[in-house]
């Protein structure tokens, strides 16, 4: 019987252990790294001796600190659902809140926390909270734009904040789909980044008009070049009718994986990440507390980001009581997460039987 616990344990060692390879060249990222693999290997522990005891903890969660955003990327699903605003947002969690949330993650041993928006580095507050929590590692999914000179020195204080910076390919591809400019200033953060000696990422939203290009050598030894050490592919998800042609198909996932395959034999300087690709070696999608789950900027718990759908808001309980909440327990127990489906995310492809539930099944 497939283990999910074990496949996504596996999955956070070998991140671990393929990030310090990729760091080999750089003393104090190394450091860091070594400590981060002795508290990832004590955070497995606690979620391996809660799973013996019928509790099952992820290993990752994606926290969105913020619904605000200053760019106007094509498509977007997180502006098409509402999620993400140009208005000064109010009733979000504060940084206090979020970091009890970071002690508690700490304490259950879930060992990445991935911050989102919106934009987040739009609150320093938070991230500067997050640093203070060393044996959690923090991907921070970042349009670049905020990166300043305070930040490049928090990022050399707290190695655990990671910077993966979102590109689409060159700068005709990253301008058409983020804004003018954007290229250029994801660019020049990358050479600062480097000259300071810290690591970064990049993360690839991969369509039908630039799959190939952001797997070729060329791309990849441009970011590898610039000091980039990992490469999160992640499918576009249509959430609307006229962006529907962007969508990978089954010919561009294959392609995709493929191809990853392959790099990560043949390119380990770099570490390679494909969602949801990634999930169907697992068995199925992981969302739902299998193998992460979403809080959203005012608290509400929700299966993942592209199904933003709560029951329960970690205001007022704790991550522990938001995994056991009905609609997390339902969709782990039900087929949905099992199911095969067309599109990158199973979650939004059936978002009416998740609203059934949700709704008691009415």
């Amino acid at each position: 019987m497939f283990d999910i616990q074990d496949y996504m344990t596996r999955g956070v060692e070998r991140v671990v252990a393929d990030a310090l390879k990729a760091t080999l060249k750089n003393p104090r990222e190394s450091a860091f790294m070594l400590s981060f693999a002795a508290a990832s290997a004590a955070a497995s522990r606690k979620r391996r001796i809660a799973e013996d005891s019928g509790e099952h903890i992820p290993p990752f969660l994606i926290a969105s600190i913020t619904s605000r955003c200053n760019l106007h990327c094509a498509g977007c699903y997180s502006r098409c659902n509402n999620a993400t605003v140009d208005s000064e947002p109010v009733s979000q969690l504060t940084s206090e809140e979020w970091f009890r949330i970071f002690d508690e993650a700490d304490s259950l041993g879930i060992s990445f926390i991935l911050l989102a928006g919106g934009e987040p580095m739009i609150r320093r507050d938070i991230i500067e909270a997050a640093g203070r929590k060393p044996g959690i590692l923090f991907p921070i999914f970042t349009n670049g734009t905020y990166m300043d000179a305070r930040y490049f020195e928090l990022f050399d204080k707290c190695r655990n904040l990671l910077p993966i910076m979102s590109i689409e390919g060159d700068r005709e591809k990253t301008d058409s789909r983020r804004g003018n400019g954007i290229y250029d200033k994801l660019i020049e953060n990358m050479d600062k980044l480097h000259a300071r000696g810290l690591i970064f990422g990049a993360s690839v939203t991969v369509t039908t008009e630039n799959y190939r290009e952001v797997t070729s050598p060329e791309f990849l030894k441009e970011l590898s070049d610039r000091g980039c050490k990992a490469v999160i592919y992640v499918e576009f998800v249509p959430v609307t009718d006229e962006s529907q042609e962007l969508a990978p198909g089954d010919s561009e996932r294959e392609y995709l994986a493929r191809e990853i395959e392959r790099l990560r034999e043949k390119a380990p300087e770099m570490v390679y990440i494909s969602f949801p690709g990634d999930e169907k070696s697992s068995g199925g999608c992981v969302a739902a507390g299998r193998g992460f789950f979403h809080i959203n900027s005012h608290g509400g718990a929700e299966p993942c980001p592209f199904s933003p759908y709560s029951d329960v808001n970690v205001r007022n309980s704790s991550l522990r009581e938001a995994m056991r909440s009905p609609l997390f327990t339902a969709l782990r127990d039900g087929s949905i997460l099992l199911d095969d489906h067309a599109g990158g995310c199973v979650l939004y492809e059936k978002r009416d039987e998740v609203e059934a539930i949700l709704n008691g099944g009415k």
